[in-house]
């Protein structure tokens, strides 16, 4: 299948490692110019420089914090100006720390709320009307399975994505007339240094060694193993792509079968 991604210009937020990243070159390796932007300033020129010597799409690296206050403008400005604009938005943040519901500390909540969702927003409000004026866009938002099926001590990530889903239901119709597409994304259990992160705490927060939790996760999951980033970013670069035009509104799974409800 084509994908009709050649020339298209791509913002992909938090991608300088895991899935932020794959979905990037995953942009990339279909033609697509992709800006990625994170924190690690060294990583990011170099995972950019790897991108655009693999061929297809050139990838630039622009280093930014989302605790900035402007954060937004600036990212947008300057992908926008070294891009020479931006058909897809694909948004993605880091995951909170653990922890229980009832534990919830108001001044991280208040914290990652600016970062994991009003940025988000606010990103999305600024490539908008240009996507809306060529009648040509995709904005695609990387949330979590807990979302559907809430995960156990990951109360703050549950909480927030959720968010995410009806801001982004909201928006899918009110621009779709216009040639854009607004979809969501839910990993479950991914290959990546955050769920190697979360496994960690696991056990130290169960006694376990690490290979009993990971074996319990698989146990979970029909597909019997941990995802692949590149299995999840097949799935993210087919939702941006031109054959993907009447996928609009909808919350897409790449869980391995993991989550149990229709």
């Amino acid at each position: 299948m084509q994908l009709e991604l050649e020339g298209r210009r791509a913002l992909v937020l938090s991608s300088s490692r895991g899935l932020g990243l794959g979905v990037a070159e995953a942009l990339a390796a279909e033609g697509a110019d992709v800006a990625i932007c994170g924190r690690n300033g060294e990583r990011l020129e170099a995972a950019a420089a790897a991108i655009t010597a693999r061929g297809g799409g050139r990838a630039v690296a622009i280093r930014a914090d989302l605790s900035e206050l402007n954060y937004s403008s600036r990212v947008v400005a300057e992908a926008t100006g070294r891009l020479g604009g931006i058909d897809i938005l694909v948004n993605n943040s880091g995951g909170p720390p653990p922890g229980t519901a009832y534990a919830i500390d108001q001044a991280q909540l208040h914290q990652h709320f600016a970062q994991m969702v009003a940025k988000l927003i606010e990103v999305t409000g600024l490539v908008l009307p240009a996507m809306r004026q060529r009648r040509w866009g995709r904005v695609l938002t990387i949330a979590s399975s807990g979302v559907v099926q809430p995960i156990p001590n990951l109360a703050l990530s549950n909480t927030l994505r959720a968010a995410l889903i009806g801001w982004s239901k909201t928006l899918s119709a009110e621009v779709a007339a216009d040639g854009v597409c607004v979809n969501v994304l839910l990993p479950g259990r991914i290959a990546t240094d955050r769920v190697d992160e979360l496994d960690e705490a696991a056990a130290r927060r169960t006694g376990k060694s690490i290979d009993e939790i990971r074996t319990q996760s698989r146990a979970t999951i029909p597909s019997g193993r941990y995802g692949e980033v590149r299995e999840f970013a097949s799935v993210a670069a087919f939702l941006c792509s031109g054959p993907a035009s009447y996928v609009n509104g909808s919350v897409v799974r790449c869980d391995g079968g993991a989550i149990r409800s229709i």
